[in-house]
């Protein structure tokens, strides 16, 4: 029986070819676009939850501080719930070390003592809410001597402003992609109503037909659910191919320009995973449109009737 309708609904497509490639094309932009702006929101969101996370606060402490007010210290950070559990204590010698990695004169390197670089507790917060709270709170501490964020995002200021722009950013994105797309799911389901419901009535006497020798309606609208289902299918996989084809040919100058922020681009079995769920997603997305765009469809028609 599915087959019998499959073969009704492709013979229909065959009549119609112009009618049938538009509405593809409607199913593949708007798809492509889905696809287009579902990588831009994940990547925004994972830059964003980056600079979340990181360790952006360092607590320098004074040459006097003793190894048990270090402790205390580093224990009572380990206790706040603000803060992350990924606490860092950098010695002396390790504070060397790695300004001997990141000078750029070898020779001046060798004058440094361990002792005239400061040791340091490295921390982050479970969220940028508390940031200026907790920073304000270890600058009270006797032994911390100063505060800093981390160097590269140049102080609380530009830490502050780099986090604001990419929260607005990334709620303009969502705002935006999400109007956008519900644009062109109304755009696509209308086109779909359109050309099932011209099908439906260019057929008016097949289906009178039917009808009078018995069918029933689930039997009638049957093709035309089918053929529906084909537009929005087809369409999905188009638009989600062209759109993967299109950030896998991106992907190696994104992994380049953002690096450690997007190395999930550089785990191929998540990004897999990843590909495979949001293709799901949009094929569920297409079987729904397909059916009611082809459904009210014909239902309109039997109403009439």
């Amino acid at each position: 029986m599915i087959a019998q309708h499959l073969r009704t609904a492709f013979v229909h497509i065959r009549r119609s070819p112009y009618q049938a490639l538009a509405a593809v094309l409607v199913m593949t932009l708007t798809f492509f676009v889905a696809t287009i702006f579902a990588f831009t929101a994940y990547i925004m969101t994972v830059t964003l939850h980056y600079f979340e996370t990181r360790p952006q606060i360092i607590a320098f402490l004074k040459n006097d501080a003793t190894p048990e007010a270090v402790s205390a210290l580093s224990q009572k950070l380990a206790n706040d719930s603000r803060v992350r559990s990924d606490i860092r204590y950098v010695s002396h010698e390790e504070a060397l070390q790695i300004y001997r990695e990141t000078a750029d004169n070898p020779l001046v390197t060798e004058l440094v003592s361990p002792d005239v670089l400061p040791a340091s507790l490295e921390f982050s917060v479970t969220n940028l809410s508390y940031t200026q709270e907790v920073i304000a709170e270890v600058k009270q501490v006797p032994i911390v001597d100063r505060v800093e964020f981390t160097a590269s995002l140049g102080g609380e200021t530009s830490l502050a402003t780099v986090i604001g722009n990419l929260q607005r950013i990334t709620r303009y994105v969502r705002i935006g992609g999400a109007a956008l797309l519900s644009f062109l799911s109304v755009t696509a389901l209308l086109t779909l109503l359109v050309v099932i419901g011209t099908r439906v009535a260019s057929r008016r006497e097949e289906i009178q037909v039917l009808t009078l020798i018995g069918a029933t309606p689930g039997f009638i609208r049957a093709p035309f659910l089918f053929e529906g289902i084909t537009y929005a299918v087809t369409g999905a996989l188009a638009g989600f191919i062209s759109a993967t084809l299109l950030f896998l040919y991106l992907m190696p100058n994104l992994a380049k320009y953002f690096g450690e922020i997007l190395s999930i681009l550089r785990e191929i079995p998540t990004l897999l995973t990843q590909l495979g769920m949001l293709a799901a997603i949009e094929l569920t997305a297409a079987l729904l449109i397909g059916i009611v765009g082809a459904w009210f469809a014909i239902a309109r028609y039997l109403k009439m009737r």
